[in-house]
């Protein structure tokens, strides 16, 4: 075997060991980053938060309150936006969602997962947005799935919690409009009106789209579909995945779409049992509710 042979082999066996390697690896939805002292008010950590994410690189574009003692902070990165303008309904993916909320008289600042979020929206890998947020927020542990999934079990068109529910890419159609800016117009002036009971919490361009596109976050303040009465049922663990929140609406071209919302409350929450106390059959009646709301924000009537 001559010197190119030699080489040839090694960078085969090489690659076989990382794809090996990324098959077998196990991704979890969130990441615990700083558990801050209680004593400090709310106020502040949410400052310091948003302080590191802007010194880190990120744009903050909204954040709210959707419950006592905890506040809900979205923000955008270069990286991000680029990948979320590649995919198939990848703008689902463009902001990162981070919570900051009191447990057990502990304030724990978390965030989703960049790696389980690029593959389970079927993004292309996120390491400078993983880096920037370790950066800006630390990273103890992941957390929101005992195994975790594969990246085979995670990726589009793969998972699904059950048979019969919906996959990434089963979008829920919610109104279609003359053009995308009287989309854009109505949803945002419904939301800030707090129509069905939502709140706006950000609206962001998406670039590089095919359609023009842009993505509004929502919260839910009551109802079957409320923030509260889906988090107290099914998180009730150590360590809380409320950067499930906010819900997306997505505008493209003149399209109004969401993600259906069985899926990505799944999605967010794999463990999750069918049935016991803090089962899905508990908030079976939410994803109609969740329906609901954003019909009513597109002005959808029935």
């Amino acid at each position: 075997m001559d010197k190119r042979q030699w080489l040839g082999c090694c960078m085969a066996v090489t690659l076989a060991i990382g794809t090996a390697a990324a098959a077998t690896t196990r991704y979890k939805p969130f990441v615990l980053g700083q558990k801050v002292s209680g004593a400090d008010a709310m106020t502040k950590v949410v400052a310091n938060t948003r302080a590191a994410l802007t010194k880190n690189g990120f744009d903050v574009v909204g954040q709210y309150v959707p419950f006592r003692n905890t506040t809900i902070m979205c923000a955008t990165y270069p990286e991000m936006l680029n990948a979320a303008g590649r995919a198939r309904n990848g703008g689902f993916g463009a902001v990162e969602r981070i919570s900051i909320t009191k447990v057990h008289g502990t304030w724990q600042v978390s965030y989703v997962d960049p790696d389980y979020l690029a593959v389970a929206y079927g993004l292309h890998p996120l390491p400078k947005t993983d880096a920037a947020l370790k950066a800006a927020l630390g990273a103890t542990k992941l957390f929101g799935s005992r195994r975790g999934l594969t990246r085979d079990e995670l990726k589009p068109g793969n998972y699904h919690y059950a048979l019969f529910m919906p996959y990434f890419n089963n979008v829920y159609r919610v109104r279609r409009f003359p053009n995308h800016a009287a989309a854009v117009k109505m949803i945002h002036a419904n939301l800030m009106r707090h129509v069905a009971g939502s709140s706006f919490v950000y609206e962001v361009n998406v670039p590089g789209t095919p359609k023009p596109t842009t993505v509004f976050g929502f919260g839910i303040k009551s109802g079957k579909g409320g923030d509260h009465h889906i988090l107290r049922v099914i998180d009730a663990h150590r360590y809380r995945g409320y950067a499930y929140l906010p819900y997306e609406m997505m505008v493209v071209g003149r399209r109004v779409i969401s993600l259906r919302p069985r899926y990505r409350i799944a999605v967010n929450f794999p463990d999750t049992s069918m049935m016991g106390s803090h089962g899905f059959m508990n908030i079976m009646s939410a994803p109609g509710a969740i329906r609901k709301v954003m019909r009513e924000v597109a002005g959808r009537r029935g």
